[in-house]
């Protein structure tokens, strides 16, 4: 049954949103910072799973304070990290640590709200009847990981292969800046959004 979840896995990884953009602003500084925003997401991604497993994603869900509270973080996360594009701050001329990288998709898989609501209504489905939940929702969550890994990975080679190619240019800060728009625009989003 957990094999039946693989395309959700696939669709969940490939559909653009917030772990997408930190990561393409990651591997404007680098792959290694790519990399260190992709298994900070990954963190993210796997506390939500544990959380679901053991029914506190149930109570974000369920808690119209605690889901507020974790969507206005979220954006308010989003919207910082795309002001810092913006303006420019840990761009190409001044790369931050790479454990900032991972403090950043850490920040943003465990500011995400739907996590928790995707988890908890998408995990029970696919656990074989019989099974324990926890070692069925962390499969579920290793195999998004998984397929984070790879598909953040070869999004941050092209990005870094382009930013290679333009390092200096005009284009290369328009990008950057392109980018912190996209995020203070998905921030917007999680903060105007219904459930």
């Amino acid at each position: 049954m957990v094999w039946a979840f693989v395309p959700i896995a696939a669709l969940l990884t490939l559909t653009p949103g917030p772990a997408t953009a930190t990561v393409v602003r990651s591997a404007i500084r680098g792959r290694r910072f790519a990399l260190m925003t992709t298994l900070g997401n990954g963190a993210g991604v796997l506390t939500w799973a544990l959380l679901s497993a053991l029914g506190i994603s149930a109570l974000v869900a369920a808690s119209e304070v605690a889901f507020l509270v974790l969507k206005l973080v979220g954006a308010a996360t989003l919207v910082y990290l795309g002001v810092s594009g913006l303006r420019g701050e840990g761009g190409l001329a001044a790369p931050p640590k790479q454990r900032t990288a991972f403090r950043e998709g850490l920040a943003t898989g465990l500011a995400n709200p739907k996590l928790a609501v995707f988890f908890l209504a998408l995990f029970p489905q696919f656990v074989p009847d019989g099974s324990s939940v926890l070692p069925a929702a962390l499969g579920m969550a290793l195999l998004v990981v998984a397929f984070d890994l790879v598909w953040f990975s070869l999004l941050a080679l092209a990005v870094d292969r382009t930013r290679r190619a333009l390092v200096g240019s005009a284009l290369a800060r328009r990008v950057e800046r392109l980018v912190g728009a996209v995020l203070v625009g998905l921030g917007v989003r999680v903060a105007l959004e219904q459930r």
